[in-house]
């Protein structure tokens, strides 16, 4: 029986366990390089990684694999997640493939991949390679050994791209802009593409040593931006993560605006500038204040599961082009083919010049319910769907709130752990709501 390793984003886990083991590794670009060259006589890869200290051991150990399985590799170096995917693309490549653990802390790693077209690939492809993982390996021989050898420029062609994604005639002069890279594959491309683009560029985040990534700076961490950029006297912050393609940002102010506020911003700048737009897609924690304006603006919303893969399935299924999550994630297809937080920025950047007002004047009327979410941990073998009192007072809970918020009740996929959210206007309101919710999940 063939054994499951791929999550929602490609293989990841800690260090030194498996599957994050060099021996995997090399057994994985082998089965990976079979399965490409099943339709590929002479395949060539993309590895390209973040700043982790473990990226050079799973570099290696895939570069070996793939060499042996007959498949040239290209490595970048560190890069962005969407880098890699852009110039998977860009240079008509077999498969993108990034070292990263994204958000995570350094002691984590993992793998993900890109099709030819820049995308996600399916599940029936991750299924093929767990398959082939599963066979003896077939070594090549030596004439057919897979060559490697590095990409020249690799960042420097993608800050072009990210430059390309708005009009040439978008200046950033006369801001200044505090970039946080995480200390993460962002860290030598991110400050330069907006300065190229003429802001005054403040670095925090790019100075990584292999075991910073991450730590204290960074989207899941933005603090540090907030302080900076009232340090600095900044205008704005841009918080990238790890692998850059989550995006938070901060104002003037000091107010932070998260993924489901700049989702907004995206559609509303389009709709200002007379771009139809048919619908966004956000997911089950989307803000339903987010939601709510887009509706006032004639725009629907729908929502996917959590985690960027399925908001972009649904996208694909719709053929919108707009989506993300509130970690800031987000998808603006017209421009790339995955999220990335830089392209991300320079559109928000973009509907702020276009606009001639401030980022908040942007989210005027758009004030995000708050959320409470309780972790509520359930009895061993337990149903919580078969639950009738919690039934009957999530019934009660929603007749309360009417349109001025909303119950979430789901499992969590990594234990045995109930996830009550309520999101309501009032935010005392939804508290205790959460509270009767989380004890009626407990005494069912």
């Amino acid at each position: 029986m063939s054994r499951t390793y791929f999550g929602t984003d490609g293989i990841r886990g800690t260090v030194g366990r498996a599957p994050i083991t060099p021996d995997f590794m090399l057994r994985l670009g082998h089965a990976v390089g079979r399965v490409l060259r099943r339709s590929s006589a002479r395949p060539t890869v993309l590895v390209g990684k973040d700043t982790r200290i473990s990226g050079y051991m799973i570099e290696s150990a895939l570069e070996a694999g793939f060499a042996s399985a007959g498949v040239d590799v290209l490595l970048s170096g560190p890069l962005p997640t969407p880098g890699v995917a852009y110039l998977t693309r860009a240079l008509r490549l077999d498969l993108g493939v990034v070292i990263s653990a994204s958000h995570n802390p350094f002691a984590d790693n993992g793998v993900k991949f890109f099709s030819a077209a820049g995308e996600k690939l399916p599940d029936e492809w991750e299924r093929e390679v767990e398959a082939a993982l599963q066979e003896p390996a077939q070594w090549v021989d030596s004439a057919g050994l897979g060559k490697a050898r590095r990409l020249a420029d690799a960042s420097g062609r993608y800050i072009e791209f990210c430059k390309s994604t708005v009009p040439h005639s978008l200046s950033l002069r006369g801001l200044k802009i505090v970039v946080d890279a995480a200390h993460g594959a962002a860290y030598h491309v991110a400050p330069d593409v907006f300065h190229e683009l003429g802001a005054t560029v403040v670095k925090i985040g790019c100075e990584p040593d292999g075991l910073n990534i991450n730590a204290g700076v960074g989207a899941t961490s933005p603090k540090a931006l907030v302080a900076a950029v009232a340090e600095h006297c900044a205008d704005y912050g841009v918080a990238l993560d790890g692998d850059a393609d989550r995006l938070l940002m901060v104002d003037a102010q000091g107010r932070l605006y998260n993924g489901d506020e700049l989702l907004y911003v995206l559609a509303h700048d389009r709709l200002t500038q007379g771009q139809v737009v048919p619908g966004v897609v956000g997911t089950l924690m989307t803000n339903i204040a987010v939601e709510q304006a887009l509706q006032r603006r004639g725009v629907p919303m729908v929502r996917a599961k959590v985690g960027d893969r399925y908001v972009l399935e649904e996208l694909a299924a719709r053929g919108w082009q707009l989506g993300g999550e509130g970690s800031g994630h987000l998808l603006a297809l017209d421009r790339h083919t995955t999220g990335d937080g830089i392209v991300s920025a320079l559109q928000v950047l973009q509907a702020v010049r276009r606009a001639g007002r401030p980022l908040a004047a942007l989210l005027e009327g758009v004030d995000l319910f708050p959320q409470t979410l309780l972790n509520v941990r359930l009895p061993e073998g337990s149903d919580w769907t078969r639950n009738a009192a919690l039934q009957d007072v999530r019934e009660t809970v929603e007749r309360e709130l009417g349109d001025g918020g909303r119950v979430l009740i789901r499992a969590s996929g990594t234990e045995p752990v109930l996830r009550v959210m309520v999101e309501a206007r009032d935010g005392e309101l939804g508290r205790r709501c959460a509270e009767r919710l989380a004890a009626a999940a407990v005494r069912g």
